[in-house]
């Protein structure tokens, strides 16, 4: 009895006490998260908000009407619309006055005498350039250097005084979940900010091999093209190019071009105008679950090495075919297009480390960085082991017996497509990356793709038919139509 109530005793005691214990642990927590979470960005959008500029730029376009009698002579137009357009005949041909097209977009100043950085979409071709301040001085901007593939630009402007500008951070420090702050112009409403987090990293759109975006959901529209995105110290971490978005508004996908990629393309800009990239000399792909399972990798990671090309950096080095690289430089290379940014933002002539697994072991070894030549960025013309067809967004390169081994392919036989365009003809027609081409031809009559010039005749000979394919996908044979018009 005494120790059921001494129990009871220390129950009621222990109850008391453990209550506000937890209490006061819980008020500590939230404590500590509330830190965590701005009161404010007024401090920062106040201080970094002059590094931010409107840019007006203007197009001349010549605009011809249609003939006035093209409503009489083409066969396709309804009778409905010749009813309406019964006018009398007029000269074929009538020249319309040039007008002006003007595209809106934002640039941030990174030097006190007036270097501003902002995307080439928003100055490309244009005749004049204007950039207004955040005090509304206005001035004319000459280009310094245009770099498309990145969509990077770099104007100077003449300032009056010594201008506010912005410092670069270093974006590889930047990690998912960090508060983020975007200024720009959207539909031009002048220094409007936005703020958000880093939603991830890594990421691309499809449009080219040197995509490493920032991914924000910090409110980014039409506008904001070429603005700064700052994180919390004022550094600017990136540089606001593109949306991701079915109406055209923020839907929270918004992406920048890191820091680190736009501080090197930018000094090769200030330095001589144009941009020079480092070259490995490999034709990569993803490394998928199925394919890290047969590597003996614990998770998938790196680029698959598909092909070398014939006496590049690569080759040189002793890299082959089915080689697995997951460091470059010491960094991980985590998704297969981190690879080709971190390469291209390389000096030439660098002895670069890279970390691979071959027959599922790690080794080392050292690659002098080669320089890339425009021309062979999307595949090496001369080497009859790869063909690439811009038109239908695809590049395919001839099966070996390593690549075939390593895929774990029960065929060494045909063409293996190493790359599909988003939003190519390859990929409407229902064609993925690692699909392997057997056989093609129009109809009935099909042909063996046993070489790229087997592919390369056949889409030749069809001209605008469509293309019948049979294609083996991961052990299945069925066929494809290519769909080419």
């Amino acid at each position: 009895m005494n120790y059921l109530m001494n129990f009871k005793t220390k129950q009621f005691f222990l109850s008391r006490i453990a209550l506000p214990f937890w209490l006061v642990i819980s008020l500590l927590v939230t404590q500590v998260q509330a830190q965590n979470v701005p009161a404010s960005f007024a401090d920062l959008a106040k201080k970094y908000g002059p590094t931010v500029v409107n840019i007006y730029s203007t197009q001349t376009i010549q605009s011809r009407n249609l003939p006035y009698n093209f409503f009489f002579e083409n066969d396709q137009v309804p009778d409905l619309f010749r009813h309406f357009f019964d006018v009398p005949q007029q000269p074929r041909e009538q020249q319309l006055p040039a007008q002006k097209r003007t595209s809106l977009g934002s640039g941030v100043i990174i030097s006190a005498d007036g270097f501003i950085i902002t995307n080439n979409h928003v100055i490309e071709n244009a005749d004049e350039i204007n950039v207004r301040l955040s005090n509304f001085e206005e001035y004319t901007a000459k280009v310094i250097g245009k770099d498309p593939k990145t969509d990077l630009a770099l104007i100077q402007i003449t300032p009056k005084h010594s201008l506010v500008f912005a410092s670069f951070g270093d974006s590889d420090k930047l990690q998912v979940g960090d508060w983020v702050l975007a200024i720009g112009n959207p539909f031009g409403f002048d220094h409007t900010v936005t703020a958000g987090i880093v939603s991830g990293k890594g990421r691309t759109l499809g449009d080219g091999p040197y995509q490493n975006f920032i991914q924000t959901d910090a409110s980014i529209n039409p506008g904001n093209s070429g603005g700064p995105l700052f994180n919390m110290d004022g550094e600017l971490m990136g540089i606001n190019t593109a949306i991701y978005s079915r109406n055209g508004g923020n839907i929270g996908l918004g992406f920048a071009i890191p820091a680190n990629m736009t501080k090197n393309v930018v000094s090769q800009l200030q330095g001589n105008g144009k941009v020079t990239r480092g070259m490995l000399g490999v034709m990569i792909q993803p490394v998928t679950a199925d394919l890290a399972e047969q590597f003996d990798l614990d998770r998938p990671i790196g680029a698959l090495v598909g092909h070398v090309m014939a006496d590049s950096p690569a080759e040189k080095a002793g890299i082959k075919s089915g080689d697995i690289i997951t460091e470059f430089q010491g960094k991980e290379i985590s998704q297969m297009n981190m690879l080709p940014a971190l390469v291209a933002q390389t000096s030439v002539g660098t002895e670069a480390e890279i970390t691979f697994f071959r027959e599922g072991q790690k080794r080392r070894l050292t690659v002098v960085i080669g320089e890339l030549q425009e021309d062979a960025v999307s595949s090496s013309k001369n080497d009859d082991t790869i063909y690439s067809s811009k038109d239908l967004g695809l590049t395919v390169q001839k099966m070996t017996d390593e690549l075939a081994k390593s895929m774990g392919a029960d065929i060494e036989d045909g063409l293996i497509i190493t790359n599909i365009e988003q939003g190519s003809l390859a990929e409407q027609s229902g064609l993925q990356r690692g699909d392997i081409l057997l056989e093609g031809g129009v109809g009935q009559n099909r042909v063996q793709l046993s070489t790229v010039k087997d592919l390369e005749k056949l889409l030749i000979d069809s001209k605008e038919l469509n293309v019948l394919l049979l294609v083996k996908s991961r052990n299945q044979t069925r066929f494809i139509l290519l769909k080419k018009k």
